[in-house]
């Protein structure tokens, strides 16, 4: 019988939870509060990036620069991360073929990685396994998409409730979403819960990376669901700081070549820190953020806007 998800976050609740250490949140001068969010950092064609030191990267939040105070390699002691693979129980049933390279995938992944897999289905979220570091048990617990779906469906509902249950470790926490994209719960060509989704991950400091699968007996799958779903997909990943694979509008031939280029996006990542000003508001706010470097060979990849609470003054 699959475990309820609720069984997850208790498990993890028991767990003594780790504030990011003192080495990536540094104290920022009076009056400014510090940030600190995860940035990919590759070369071309997700190739391995030359190494890059705090001096390297500007931090603009608006027109504004702001200072730099930790650059550190996602490595090492800094090296754990909580991985949670979301797979759309109605995809087709040809993704099948893909579970292979999917377990093989997981079974590549160091200690220092923490493997959950989840399967979404009618807006919510059933635990194929919890977050574990054993890679190969995890692995053995992949399954076929049930290949069917439900009237109020919606892949941006299960991803919030994944969002909001995640406790904070100190580890990179991040998603590979495996779906259409296509909110069949609003039906709209702008979904709210789209947004809402972007601004939960922004906050929690979460990066979602999206593989674009077809789903199987949706009514009306055309062009046009492939399309929007794709470009929910494309703001979602963009807005916290992942990418998005697709090849076209059908399934890819293999998702292999994906996984190679996840597989270097992961280990080329760093912990960024940077002062800004409080929010004015109690409730804090969403502010732009643009990470760049002169390196030309170096392309930077960080979420879009982060959040900025208020003062506690």
């Amino acid at each position: 019988m699959r475990k309820r998800f609720a069984g997850l976050w208790f498990a993890l609740a028991v767990a003594a939870l780790v504030l990011l250490s003192a080495s990536t949140r540094p104290q920022a001068e009076s009056g400014k509060v510090p940030i600190t969010t995860v940035v990919t950092a590759t070369g071309k064609n997700f190739s391995p990036a030359p190494a890059l030191g705090k001096q390297d990267i500007t931090v603009r939040e608006g027109k504004e620069v702001r200072e730099v105070l930790n650059w550190i390699p996602a490595q090492g002691d800094h090296a754990g991360l909580q991985l949670a693979i979301v797979i759309d129980d109605s995809l087709r049933k040809s993704f099948g073929k893909e579970l292979q390279s999917l377990s093989a995938f997981i079974t590549s992944q160091p200690l220092s990685t923490s493997v959950g897999v989840f399967y979404a289905a009618n807006g919510t979220l059933s635990i194929a396994s919890q977050f574990n570091p054993d890679s190969a048990a995890v692995a053995k617990t992949l399954r076929m998409p049930l290949g069917t779906y439900g009237a109020n469906s919606s892949i941006y509902q299960s991803l919030m409730q994944l969002i909001a249950g995640w406790p904070v470790t100190g580890a990179r926490r991040e998603v590979i979403l495996i779906s259409d994209g296509f909110d069949y719960l609003r039906k709209e060509r702008f979904s709210p819960d789209v947004q809402t989704t972007i601004d939960k991950a922004q906050t929690a400091g979460i990066i979602i990376y999206g593989i674009y699968e077809p789903t199987a007996g949706r009514p009306g799958v055309s062009r046009r669901i492939a399309i929007i779903g794709q470009r929910n997909l494309s703001m979602v990943t963009d807005g916290t700081g992942g990418y998005i694979f697709y090849q076209g509008e059908g399934a890819p031939v293999s998702i292999d070549p994906y996984l190679t280029q996840f597989g270097t996006i992961l280990k080329n990542q760093y912990f960024l820190t940077y002062a800004t000003l409080p929010s004015k508001s109690e409730k804090g706010e969403y502010r732009s953020l643009k990470v760049i470097t002169e390196r030309r060979d170096v392309e930077i990849k960080a979420q879009d806007k982060a959040f900025v609470p208020g003062s506690t003054k």
